[in-house]
């Protein structure tokens, strides 16, 4: 996700300084017109805007507040953008320890996947100062199309992880019925399309359907490679059963889309596309 949000960057004429721990992601972004640097604290020697995107809290909390992190060479003034997916108290104790520096930090965790990252068409929820809000929008905007400001630090958060509990339910309701309508005679793409124009439409049917051959140019029809992966999305999962013990709220579907995307990667599917639950109730019905 990171990668093509960077890219979107340049494209509207910004200089960017990165890290990344991954070797070819750097050689790519060095091929694209990139500073690279050696470490997240370089980073913020040279520049008072930042923005991080990260697998999940400990990686964010290492980024910021490591040896080598953010918050070690931080300047006076800066802006600190985390688009991670992590848990909402991470955001709030990062945006503290931003303050102690001098630093505001916001949450704009996003939602659209790879492909609307390429096509900067991005959702940003974002959590922060309402100060901070239009010039943070401003430039958000360069890499989606909706930005939301969802109230105080960590409500970014709170936005994602309830949309992808929804996400994940979704899906996996997609696949059932996809499954099911096949096996009883239908034809995939004639199944899709009376979905996507009756009450059950929804964003995994009509823009990133399961079954392969469905649509072009989405995980399912290239064997479920790229995307979001499972392993991902059973870490938002995660999130949203920790987020639902917290506030005693009861989430019996949240809590059975947990435990099938947990067990898939228990099975070996994590690094493949969340739509692969798909392929794993086709082949548990034979």
């Amino acid at each position: 996700m990171g990668g093509p949000m960077a890219e979107n960057l340049m494209k509207n004429g910004l200089k960017l300084v990165v890290y990344d721990v991954m070797p070819d992601k750097l050689a790519a972004m060095k091929s694209a017109g990139a500073d690279v640097v050696a470490s997240p604290a370089e980073v913020a020697a040279r520049t008072k805007k930042i923005v991080t995107m990260l697998p999940e809290s400990s990686h964010v909390e290492s980024a910021y507040t490591g040896d080598n992190g953010i918050l070690s060479s931080a300047q006076q003034g800066s802006v600190f953008i985390d688009s991670s997916t992590i848990e909402p108290a991470v955001s709030v104790r990062m945006a503290q320890m931003a303050e102690q520096k001098g630093a505001k930090y916001l949450d704009a965790p996003v939602s659209g996947g790879v492909g609307a990252a390429k096509d900067a068409k991005l959702t940003f929820m974002v959590g922060g100062d309402q100060d901070l809000f239009p010039p943070t929008k401003e430039f958000l905007m360069m890499m989606g199309k909706n930005v939301v400001h969802c109230g105080a630090v960590g409500t970014g958060q709170a936005a994602k992880i309830a949309n992808n509990m929804l996400l994940a339910i979704c899906m996996i309701g997609t696949s059932e019925a996809m499954n099911m309508g096949i096996r009883l005679g239908l034809d995939p793409k004639l199944l899709a399309g009376i979905f996507n124009t009756s009450s059950g439409r929804c964003w995994a049917s009509d823009t990133y359907n399961p079954c392969p051959g469905v649509f072009e140019n989405v995980p399912s029809s290239r064997d479920y490679e790229g995307g979001f992966g499972t392993a991902l999305m059973a870490k938002d999962l995660r999130l949203a059963q920790s987020a639902a013990k917290a506030t005693s709220t009861t989430t019996p579907l949240g809590l059975a889309a947990h435990d099938i995307y947990q067990d898939m990667v228990k099975e070996g599917l994590g690094k493949k596309d969340f739509s692969v639950i798909f392929k794993k109730l086709q082949e548990a019905s034979k």
